[in-house]
């Protein structure tokens, strides 16, 4: 199996993405889950406006064509801003700039972006009205259902409808509130209790506003069982972890079931891509990081992971320590 040629790209679609992740959904790991499923809406990192404007956007914004369909996630709250990183992100062709309007960590606060601009609507509309100004591409909102004290129902549809209003084209809805002090990010994820039922009961209540609905989406099944009541579903560590339940996802949630493959036929898709990278003075660790867990679950697994923990890092290592860890992988 090869990557796949733009002139290939699948259009948007919204039934399962994978959600953005700090340190993981890099363009190398996007690469990777792309070689798994054509369809699946693969969004970046978050990239913060100040990195954008006051950095090198090539390094932020840099991506494979074989990546799309791809959304860039932006962290920031001042309008025109927003709206030149917007313009920045389409003349790049990501097919959607999406607002991170649910991390709730020290540093994202300390910004002004985030969860905590959930207390603050009219300055998230601003946002989304100035963007959509800007570009022809898709603006979207990632949220959670409330912070802190705030999380009440009809606080929660107070803040959609200013920003639907503003011209919001699709929410994704981490279906957790968040605590912005005194729980850690990790914590966030897992202690607040999920409530899909308000998930479900806003997009009845905006039925004309995809809803994707983030948090706790284990297995496509799950994922799949939201498609008759919301317009997708986003999986965030579960991808990551054991990426290859990505590979029906294009059976299970698109309808295309596509050639059979193995990840030994993944693996062997990805290898030229990492032979361009290491030639590009790329780290091997920082691409094999990625792929840990192709194997979970099956014979070798262990042994595939120790390989590349154990030399992956090393000064010049190179492609013979990929093939090594498959060679593990094959004799099991």
């Amino acid at each position: 199996m090869s990557a796949i040629e733009p002139e290939t790209q699948p259009p948007l679609d919204r039934r399962l993405s994978v959600a953005p992740m700090m340190d993981w959904t890099d363009r190398h790991f996007r690469y990777f889950a792309r070689l798994l499923s054509r369809h699946t809406l693969l969004y970046t990192e978050m990239v913060t406006t100040g990195a954008l404007l006051h950095g090198d956007p090539r390094r932020f914004l840099r991506h494979h064509p074989a990546e799309h369909p791809v959304a860039l996630q932006l962290g920031g709250a001042e309008p025109t801003k927003m709206a030149r990183c917007a313009r920045l992100g389409a003349d790049a062709g990501f097919v959607e700039i999406n607002i991170n309007v649910g991390c709730p960590s020290d540093r994202v606060q300390n910004g002004r972006f985030g969860a905590c601009l959930m207390a603050e609507p009219d300055v998230v509309a601003a946002c989304v009205a100035a963007m959509q100004a800007a570009v022809d591409v898709p603006i979207t909102v990632k949220t959670r259902i409330g912070i802190d004290q705030r999380d009440s129902y009809e606080e929660l549809v107070a803040f959609t409808r200013a920003v639907v209003d503003a011209g919001c084209d699709a929410l994704i809805v981490h279906a957790r509130k968040a605590w912005l002090q005194g729980l850690s990010p990790r914590e966030n994820r897992e202690i607040p209790p999920l409530r899909y039922d308000v998930v479900l009961r806003l997009k009845q209540d905006f039925p004309d506003l995809p809803v994707v609905i983030n948090g706790g989406i284990m297995t496509l099944e799950q994922a799949r069982g939201f498609l008759d009541r919301l317009d997708g579903a986003m999986i965030g560590r579960a991808a990551y972890q054991t990426p290859w339940l990505l590979a029906d996802a294009d059976r299970l949630m698109f309808g295309d079931p596509g050639p059979a493959r193995t990840p030994h036929d993944v693996l062997d898709a990805l290898v030229p891509y990492v032979d361009r990278q290491l030639a590009d003075g790329v780290p091997l660790n920082s691409l094999t990081r990625h792929i840990l867990g192709l194997f979970h679950g099956r014979p070798g697994a262990r042994a595939w992971r120790r390989v590349l923990s154990e030399q992956a890092h090393h000064h010049g290592a190179g492609i013979e320590v990929l093939r090594e860890a498959a060679g593990q992988v094959r004799q099991a």
